[in-house]
């Protein structure tokens, strides 16, 4: 019994030591250094950053008038309808003026009248029929006459609404057989062909603005459509609460898209300089540094800190640790450390 005891013991014991072995085996036939890391890279580049000063502003009009009377009287004849577009001159309203126009005709009356008799005078005065003195007095009665001509014809136009500039109109207000009086509005007119964009920047910018800066802006009428346009004057004051001058540019608007009164979003632009750029993916950052991870030999990476400097939407700029050209991990980056052995991939085959 007791042998068999020990032939089983022995066997067991063997058994063990026999898997122990076979487990052993492996882990040191296959010791060796970290598995390569397959990484997506992208390049260092250089790329003008634009800096920006974002701010909100109000559109208004390059010329914009409300159309008034100057006079009272009833409206006769409508020339316009709402929203056409007006010439400059062009009559839109006529108030009724036939006892305006009765005055014109006897004035034009009288003033041929008097020229006739100042070609009759100036004869008889040249044949020594008449003395000087009575042509002098013809010349007056005729610089009268045709200053009465004048003045008729000036009532004619008070009642008379024209556009002053080129432009489109509003909606009409009055009607036909309206009375109005000096002041009445009748329609508005807009210069539409530019929009003037007003804005508020604070003092501290004041040193960087300039007449001429390139300006974009955006509106939530019209998304993902950028209006571009210049700054064309800057205020002369500062306001003392906000702390903040009123700036003005002007944008282009042939297909008149823009409308005075609406809100844009306006990025000036404040300057323009070549830059380090990465994307904002490759930046590690902890406690103690920034840095990122730098393709060697395209086989290896090395932790490489640097410096960051401005951001814009999905990069960065590298003020000091990195040139153009280089390659860093964009995506990978947290099974990597010091000395990994990489694949590499480049971001346009992750895309």
């Amino acid at each position: 019994m007791k042998k068999i005891l020990v032939l089983v013991l022995i066997l067991i014991s063997g058994t063990a030591l026999y898997y122990i072995g076979q487990l052993n085996k492996p882990a040191q036939g296959h010791r060796r250094g970290p598995g390569t890391v397959t990484v997506v890279v992208a390049p260092v580049i250089l790329d003008i950053f634009t800096d920006k000063i974002e701010a909100l502003g109000t559109t208004r009009a390059n010329e914009s008038v409300n159309i008034t009377a100057t006079t009272t009287d009833k409206v006769s004849k409508i020339n316009f309808t709402d929203g056409m577009i007006a010439r400059k001159g062009q009559i839109l309203v006529e108030l009724i003026n036939d006892e305006e126009r009765a005055d014109l005709r006897s004035a034009e009356a009288n003033a041929e009248q008097q020229r006739r008799d100042l070609i009759r005078i100036r004869g008889l005065v040249k044949a020594r029929t008449l003395p000087t003195a009575r042509l002098d007095d013809q010349k007056t009665l005729d610089k009268k006459a045709r200053a009465d001509v004048q003045v008729a014809q000036a009532r004619i136009r008070d009642r008379q609404i024209i556009a002053p500039f080129d432009g489109q109109l509003g909606l009409r207000l009055v009607s036909l057989g309206a009375l109005v009086t000096p002041g009445t509005v009748i329609t508005t007119l807009d210069d539409l062909s530019s929009i003037k964009l007003d804005f508020t920047v604070p003092e501290g910018f004041l040193a960087t603005l300039k007449v001429g800066q390139a300006i974009t802006a955006l509106s939530d009428a019209y998304p993902g459509k950028t209006f571009d346009g210049t700054v064309s004057n800057i205020g002369s004051r500062v306001d003392p609460v906000s702390r903040a001058v009123t700036v003005r540019a002007l944008l282009a608007n042939k297909d008149r898209k823009l409308r005075p009164g609406m809100l844009m979003r306006v990025n000036l632009i404040k300057n323009q300089s070549p830059s380090i750029m990465i994307p904002e993916e490759a930046l590690v950052t902890t406690a103690d540094h920034k840095y990122v991870f730098l393709v060697q030999d395209g086989t290896s990476v090395t932790q490489q800190t640097v410096v960051i400097g401005r951001r814009r939407p999905g990069a960065i700029e590298i003020l000091k640790g990195l040139e153009a050209g280089q390659q860093v991990v964009v995506e990978g980056t947290l099974k990597l450390r010091q000395g990994s052995k990489v694949t590499l991939k480049t971001s346009q085959a992750k895309e």
